[in-house]
């Protein structure tokens, strides 16, 4: 098959399947009475960053370090810059406490250990050991967060609770989800490296550009609909959550699954530009407790120029 069809077919793929798979793991986290709050921090975050897990491992697979680590920080651009100022542009976004408390500072803790941990050109599994309990040590204070009662529940926002005889569907969605995401991933994965040659250009530039964008549309199909539906908090705290667990998990398991090779392009100029993307929503989420529609703008252009930038100055 030729590589940019590959592309394009792993996309399609990894959004179809990474659809599959969060709806069958809402719908049955549901049916066992998870709370709407770990159903979005759990099922969502961790669902919708599962394509970057699949590209990643498979990068690290076929010795693509440079793609899997490109990736992480061009989607993590693409979810703060591109995804969150999209919706806080249709519509101005009011923060939980619980994400100026700990989402946020987690976010932007995890985004400058990565910058520092690859700062030797590589990813050890030793650094993904760490990275890993990260996102074990979030998750825990997340959960106990929501047993406490400490901040708002988020309102109810994936009606996937299935009927008795739906569960078996849930569970087909979710295999199916999971299997067509590995598929996807494989023929995403070698159709870029291939395309990255044929172009001249390197992995990480094709990780951070169009890999980053096409695993970012189920955040991005998440946001939208969270936004248009009224359902706000899901849509911060699904790409927050993502943004964390893309770091932390994701690059966690893949690290320990091979150590990766970090280019010094990577090191100098993108894994800074995403710490300090992170940085940015530090003044922005804690003015007022909302990101403004002017903001949310702002985020966007900010986004477009870095893309053009990225296109014009390193293909």
């Amino acid at each position: 098959m030729n590589s940019y069809v590959l592309v394009v077919v792993g996309l399609a793929a990894l959004i179809v399947g990474a659809e599959g798979l969060v709806r069958g793991g809402s719908a049955i986290a549901a049916r066992l009475g998870i709370s709407p709050m770990l159903v979005g921090v759990t099922v969502v975050s961790i669902g919708t960053s599962l394509p970057e897990l699949a590209v990643g491992i498979d990068a690290a697979v076929h010795d693509a370090g440079p793609l899997a680590v490109g990736n992480i920080a061009g989607t993590n651009i693409v979810n703060i810059l591109l995804i969150l100022g999209l919706s806080a542009a249709m519509v101005p976004l009011t923060l939980r406490r619980q994400t100026i408390r700990l989402d946020l500072p987690v976010m932007v803790v995890s985004a400058l250990l990565l910058w520092a941990l690859a700062a030797n050109g590589s990813m050890s599994r030793l650094d993904g050991t760490i990275l890993l309990v990260l996102a074990i040590a979030y998750t825990i204070t997340v959960v106990r967060a929501e047993i406490s009662g400490d901040d708002a529940p988020l309102p109810e926002v994936l009606d996937t609770a299935p009927a008795p005889d739906r569960t078996g569907w849930r569970i087909v969605q979710l295999v199916g989800g999971m299997a067509v995401v590995i598929v996807g991933a494989e023929w995403l994965v070698t159709g870029a490296v291939d395309v990255a040659g044929d172009l001249g250009v390197s992995e990480a530039v094709i990780g951070l550009t169009v890999v980053a964008i096409g695993t970012s549309a189920p955040e991005l199909a998440t946001t939208i609909m969270s936004t248009i539906r009224g359902e706000r908090d899901l849509a911060i705290g699904n790409l927050i959550g993502s943004s964390i667990y893309n770091v932390t998990f994701i690059l966690g398991a893949t690290s320990l699954f091979r150590p990766l090779e970090v280019t010094d392009e990577l090191i100098r100029i993108d894994l800074p530009l995403m710490a300090a993307v992170a940085l940015i929503c530090v003044p922005v989420f804690l003015t007022g407790r909302r990101i403004t529609r002017l903001e949310g703008v702002a985020f966007v252009v900010g986004y477009v120029v870095y893309l053009v930038l990225v296109i014009a100055l390193r293909t």
